[in-house]
């Protein structure tokens, strides 16, 4: 839709000739690779899925924009770009965004409004709120085409920097910010998003630790009750009501744990070994591994505890983890099992740096979980598009950021006819192959 009231403008003469531009190109999208995203969705199913347990008190009779539409305009939005619920005042007559959420461009009514989302993400109680959570760790269960024998889920929380003081927000001393802690569970091995959960801006203690962790295992437990579970964090979450927890219900786990001076003085042997190698053969660095029992005040039983002991021309540097495992050599433990949540961190990012996760401003706390329940859909859907991508090309294993800017922001021209909606993008798109390879790729399985 143009704007007869923007004026022309000009740019600098180019070879003696006047350059004018105006924004009266007609029915022009910036987003054209929003129909790769309608694809993932309706392969997902995910707008169907949330509706399904979403509250709906709206007069029937008065609905004109459907509980999946809404989510489908605001996931793409997120993906697109375009993370706050305001934008949709505009993108609301987007050819494209219109089409990928199956309306026509030009004769079908314009998308929903911001106030239309402000409500819908204000809507719901409690259990719907649960509900949705539970929604997304059951289509990550989907994502398997059945259970398998084993699973790591990596859990971590991340600051959440606020502005005000919506519910749940504190002061944090170690960020020395007002913020929340929200919790986010990924299966790293594939980068799927298993659940992630607002929470105030404070270290989690044993009994949090331990109450999110019993929700989501009991949810996996239902579909899943013979997979074996490694649940991987750092310090935070080696509480011992969690371990114990692990420990009594078949969960393994590897926690990173703090270094004690009890704990340090039983590989002191080790330690010196290690420094004493380093000082003579003169090296940058040696490192070493040892592993002992340990028992901590708080804790009500002996557990291995892992240490990695790094020697070099600074010093001595000596790192724990305790896990139930059994088997496994210290460096195993260490190097490829513990240190591979690293990854985590990686997908952290991409959820709340490139698709904004960290947009919770609304002053309810449920709301903002609702937030984040849109945000890891959108999540789902970067993933889902990306996975579709061939392993020979470059873009298989790039951020979302990046997919968003060679895929998603792609110019077109979308034109309805009495038969037809023709796209026209641009002839020199540097990913036009990839584009209608994807377009294939990511059509909906089944019949």
């Amino acid at each position: 839709m143009t704007d007869d009231t923007i004026l022309p403008f000009s740019f600098p003469a180019v070879q003696a000739k006047k350059v004018t531009a105006a924004f009266d190109g007609g029915r022009l999208t910036s987003d054209g690779g929003v129909m790769l995203l309608a694809l993932a969705e309706r392969r997902l199913g995910l707008a169907d899925r949330l509706a399904r347990v979403f509250p709906d008190r709206r007069d029937p009779t008065r609905i004109v924009h459907s509980l999946a539409g809404m989510f489908r305009a605001r996931i793409f939005a997120i993906c697109c770009g375009y993370e706050d619920a305001d934008d949709l005042d505009h993108l609301r007559s987007d050819p494209a965004f219109k089409l990928a959420c199956g309306r026509l461009p030009d004769s079908g009514r314009d998308l929903c409004s911001q106030p239309t989302l402000s409500r819908l993400e204000n809507a719901p109680g409690l259990r719907d709120v649960i509900r949705l959570t539970y929604a997304l760790v059951d289509a990550w269960m989907d994502s398997y085409a059945r259970a398998p024998a084993s699973v790591t889920l990596d859990i971590d929380d991340t600051c959440d920097v606020v502005h005000g003081h919506q519910q749940l927000s504190l002061f944090n001393a170690h960020y020395d910010e007002r913020c929340f802690l929200p919790i986010h569970v990924y299966d790293t091995a594939t980068s799927r998003p298993v659940a992630v959960v607002l929470r105030a801006g404070k270290t989690p203690g044993g009994v949090e630790v331990r109450a999110h962790l019993r929700r989501l295992v009991r949810r996996i437990r239902t579909r899943w009750p013979t997979t074996r579970i490694t649940l991987r964090g750092d310090g935070h979450y080696a509480r011992p009501e969690a371990m114990t927890w692990c420990e009594d219900n078949g969960i393994d786990y590897i926690f990173g744990l703090s270094g004690t001076k009890p704990l340090t003085k039983k590989v002191d042997e080790t330690a010196d070994m290690i420094r004493t190698a380093r000082a003579v053969a003169d090296k940058e660095v040696v490192r070493g591994y040892a592993e002992t029992r340990h028992k901590a005040n708080s804790w009500d039983r002996e557990r291995r505890a892992v240490a990695r002991i790094e020697a070099t021309r600074l010093g001595l540097d000596i790192r724990f983890v305790v896990t139930n495992l059994a088997i496994g050599s210290a460096e195993w433990i260490y190097d490829s099992l513990y240190c591979a949540r690293g990854q985590a961190e990686n997908l952290i990012k991409l959820h709340k740096t490139q698709l904004a996760s960290d947009r919770t401003s609304c002053r309810s706390a449920l709301a903002n979980q609702v937030r984040l329940v849109l945000h890891t859909a959108g999540y789902w859907l970067m993933l889902t598009m990306r996975d579709a991508i061939p392993k020979a090309r470059e873009l298989a294993s790039a951020e979302f950021a990046t997919l968003r800017l060679r895929l998603l922001k792609i110019a077109a021209r979308v034109v309805e006819t009495a038969s037809r909606v023709r796209l026209a993008f641009a002839a020199a798109c540097p990913e036009a192959d990839l584009f209608r390879g994807l377009s294939v790729a990511l059509l909906p399985l089944g019949p």
